[in-house]
């Protein structure tokens, strides 16, 4: 019988901070710069250049770690991570080891091992076949990157699915966009992901040899790549063979993943203090103004717009990570007097169906004007289908509702007009087999009839209404 097993899966994140310089040294970051021009001694790891930490960057890490529940250390230190490669030109990384600045917290469930304050290295730019000397390929080193503030997050091995660890990041992303001290943007490289990867039989409580899935710059690619490491090493076991731990690339594009190079240990980066920067001491202030720049965020945000306005945990989940959709979302509400939260959290979807990513403060759809459309349906004085065609003509030119309405005649069509009265004795004479039906005790018959009637008033008629009378003429 063949043995079932259970993903075990860690996240190791990378977040560029958004300080004005770089972390030990007075180059100015800028993204997508000519390559090389953002340098100096310092960041270039230059025989006596001495660094100098940054003190915006230590501000947003404490900020990053009080945010996610961290214990903030007294006192932490700087070290050297020594390994040799292209993109790293003083020949080790400065980081921290044994001594970081938070440890502990988490989110979502999910707990933290740590969060550290580090620098970025370089960037590696392959060349592809047209770069080819010498029939070998060529890469070239853009240094503009090395010396980028990072903080590392690293959680426990508590996820048990590549969604899991999608969603999880997702929630992340929300939570630092939030707090203002990274632009998360995994396109530009500002939020980057390593996953480690075991399986264990189902039931125990060991760890199975880990593999790590390298830099994996979306969403969709980590749930990918997690997903074909899961499949590859379950093969392996299935086979009865033994996983190797080792450092691993996954292709989005091929969905292959390869070999990088065998799984380093700590000891393997013979970490050592810094010596040329002192310990960083959290001070009291230092810790209050951290605590001071902490706004809502956006898990405590959720469980308020479910308690205040009534909103679905769905819905306030939605809502709540977005902070531009937060944003709109309370204004339209307190433009609706405080009311009908769901009824506005519902038609906020289909406002982003029509304008996708862009920040609904920013179309034409005034919070105001919203607020309007919203009542109207719930006062039933809107069709939804009618309110859909409104919603069109905001998100195009924007407007007042009612002048909208009664501009394209879409007011809902009351159950004591004649008019509606007649439209619906015209469909029952139409389809006098689904009347009879109806007669007849069969419900669905009268889907058919008031059918006929919202395309006769073209989606202007409330279906209660519509239903009623149809029951009242047929006199069942």
């Amino acid at each position: 019988m063949s043995t079932a097993y259970e993903p075990v899966i860690g996240l190791e994140i990378h977040v560029q901070l958004k300080t004005r310089t770089k972390m030990f040294c007075g180059c100015e970051l800028s993204f997508g710069e000519p390559p090389n021009t953002r340098t100096c001694p310092v960041c270039l790891g230059l025989p006596g250049a001495l660094p100098v930490a940054n003190a915006r960057a230590i501000h947003y890490a404490l900020m990053i770690g009080l945010a996610l529940g961290c214990a903030i250390a007294d006192r932490s230190i700087f070290h050297r991570k020594n390994y040799f490669y292209p993109d790293l030109p003083k020949g080790y990384q400065i980081s921290q080891y044994d001594e970081p600045l938070c440890r502990g917290g988490a989110l979502a469930g999910v707990r933290l091992h740590r969060v550290h304050v580090e620098e970025d290295a370089a960037k590696l730019i392959h060349v592809g076949e047209s770069g080819r000397i010498h029939g070998s390929e060529q890469s070239v080193v853009d240094f503009n990157r090395g010396g980028t503030p990072l903080v590392e997050i690293v959680t426990e091995p508590e996820l048990h699915s590549a969604e899991h660890a999608r969603e999880w990041l997702t929630l992340l992303r929300a939570t630092l966009r939030s707090l203002g001290v990274s632009d998360v943007n995994m396109d530009e490289g500002s939020l980057r992901a390593d996953a480690n990867v075991s399986l264990r039989p189902l039931g125990s409580s060991e760890l199975g040899t880990k593999t790590e899935l390298k830099n994996m710059n979306s969403f969709r690619f980590l749930e990918r790549g997690v997903d074909a490491e899961i499949a590859r090493q379950s093969a392996i076991l299935a086979a009865g063979e033994e996983v190797d731990q080792e450092t691993l690339h996954f292709d989005p594009a091929s969905g292959v993943i390869t070999s990088l190079r065998s799984k380093e240990e700590a000891q393997d980066y013979r970490y050592f203090p810094e010596p040329d920067l002192v310990p960083i001491a959290t001070t009291a202030e230092m810790l209050a103004d951290a605590r001071a720049a902490i706004g809502e965020l956006p898990s405590a945000r959720a469980e308020r717009f479910a308690s205040d306005y009534g909103l679905s945990a769905e819905s306030a989940h939605t809502i709540a990570f977005r902070d531009e959709l937060a944003r709109y979302f309370e204004a339209v509400v307190l433009a609706a007097g405080g009311e009908h939260g769901q009824q506005v959290a519902n038609w906020l979807s289909q406002l982003v169906a029509r304008i996708g990513d862009a920040d609904p403060g920013a179309s034409k759809v005034t919070a105001e004007a919203f607020a309007a459309l919203v009542v109207l349906v719930a006062t039933r004085e809107l069709t939804a289908g009618a309110a859909r065609e409104v919603l069109d003509v905001l998100v195009e030119r924007g407007g007042d509702v009612q002048a909208i309405v009664a501009e394209h005649d879409l007011a809902t069509l009351a159950g004591d007009d004649d008019g509606l009265a007649a439209v619906v004795a015209g469909a029952i004479a139409a389809d006098a087999d689904a009347a009879e039906k109806v007669r007849a005790g069969n419900e669905k018959a009268i889907g058919a009839l008031i059918g006929s009637v919202m395309r006769e008033t073209r989606g202007r008629a409330d279906g209660a209404e519509v239903t009623r009378l149809i029951r009242e003429q047929l006199g069942v």
